[in-house]
């Protein structure tokens, strides 16, 4: 190297001392990068091992993952229990009783309902009255619920039947007033609870009746959708504060926005203000429904699904389309909402098949999604149907 060569800017012109200096410098610094590199693969590499040492230790203190227990989903079926759309309110009580009995191993109605709620409960019955005079749950089905409600010790009048609207009950054959248990609708606004929030990253349009909408046009001379969009949903204060047990009674319905109008969309939906925001077609609509099911306001408190088949609509639910529907005269019930749901599902894509109508799994995913959230079975091979002979 010649004298008029640099070595990291440093002309060899320079005195030989700090030449020296310098060659000493360039064989430290590796020297010292080497020491730290090693001392760094060292403790990079006992690290490794610890975790896999943890990893080992974890996977014996846990053993095998545990296969989820399967699910049981019992029908009963009886042609005498509907024709022209009216209901035949004995058989109709008999087939709500069969499958409570056989759903809790009891041998006596009041002792069955004594098994999924306590004495110190206050009870819901969360119908759908979406679909009218012929497509709301069945009175005869939510009398004899109530009936066996009260034989488990339950004052009949301390029990709430409700849904976000009970437009067309009278219709269905409800009597307020008379029935004796506590007809409600969940009122515009003053009915959501401000404590009880359920955010999701999805906005979403606020209409009137939502808790967090704002019209006075005084304050705000013009009022841009932005001062009227949120990102946060409220609970409905029946389902947050009133009941502490509820009784899922949801139509056999399909669903237009959301697939199947079963028994996680029935304490969902209905249930929120905002929540058009999850019925967009985006990832949040597919996995919504599972996940504001999964909220203890919801999962803790529903201890029995009894869907409502008696008539069946495979299309344009959950109002009342009845070129869609079908006297099915089948009740099912279940203790796994997502079991009862994939059931339900699955007869409803037959029907559409037969009438050349497209598939609405796809919009029904939320109730795999459902499964993977631990909330029930959805898979068939994890589901038992079993049939309630007479």
């Amino acid at each position: 190297m010649s004298d008029a060569t640099y070595l990291d800017g440093v002309s060899q012109k320079r005195p030989t001392k700090f030449r020296a200096r310098l060659a000493h410098a360039f064989v430290i610094r590796p020297v010292a990068h080497k020491v730290r590199s090693h001392r760094q693969s060292v403790l990079l590499m006992r690290n490794v091992i610890l975790v896999f040492f943890c990893a080992i230790v974890s996977s014996f203190a846990q053993g095998p993952q545990r296969v989820p227990t399967p699910s049981t989903v019992y029908s009963v079926h009886d042609l005498d229990a509907i024709t022209d759309y009216k209901t035949n309110p004995r058989v109709v009580h008999e087939m709500v009783n069969r499958l409570v009995l056989a759903a809790t191993g009891q041998s006596d109605v009041g002792k069955a309902w004594a098994s999924l709620v306590s004495p110190n409960d206050r009870i819901g019955i969360k119908i759908c009255a979406e679909g009218g005079e012929l497509f709301t749950t069945h009175h005869d089905v939510v009398n004899t619920i109530v009936d066996g409600l009260v034989a488990a010790g339950h004052p009949r009048s301390g029990i709430i039947v409700w849904d976000r609207s009970l437009g067309g009950i009278k219709d269905a054959g409800y009597r307020p007033g008379i029935d004796g248990y506590q007809l409600k609708a969940v009122a515009p606004r003053d009915g959501y609870d401000p404590k009880a929030i359920l955010s999701a990253p999805l906005i979403g349009k606020l209409v009137w009746g939502d808790l967090d909408y704002r019209s006075d046009k005084g304050k705000m001379p013009i009022l841009s959708d932005t001062e009227n969009t949120s990102n946060l949903s409220h609970f409905s204060k029946i389902i947050s504060t009133e009941v502490t047990k509820i009784i899922n009674v949801p139509v056999m319905s399909s669903s237009e926005m959301h697939g199947i109008a079963g028994c996680l969309y029935n304490v969902t939906i209905p249930n929120i203000d905002n929540w058009r925001r999850f019925a967009q077609g985006s990832r949040f609509g597919a996995e919504s429904l599972a996940e504001i099911y999964s909220n203890p306001i919801i999962a803790k408190k529903v201890v029995f699904n009894l869907m409502d088949g008696l008539v069946a609509q495979y299309a344009g639910g959950p109002q009342s389309q009845p070129n869609y529907a079908t006297h099915h005269a089948t009740l099912y019930a279940s203790k796994d909402p997502v079991a009862l749901d994939a059931t339900a599902l699955r007869r409803l894509e037959q029907w559409r098949a037969r009438a050349s109508l497209p598939g609405i799994g796809p919009t029904a995913a939320y109730v795999g999604f459902a499964s993977q959230l631990g909330l029930g079975n959805s898979a068939p091979n994890r589901i038992e149907v079993i049939n309630i002979a007479r």
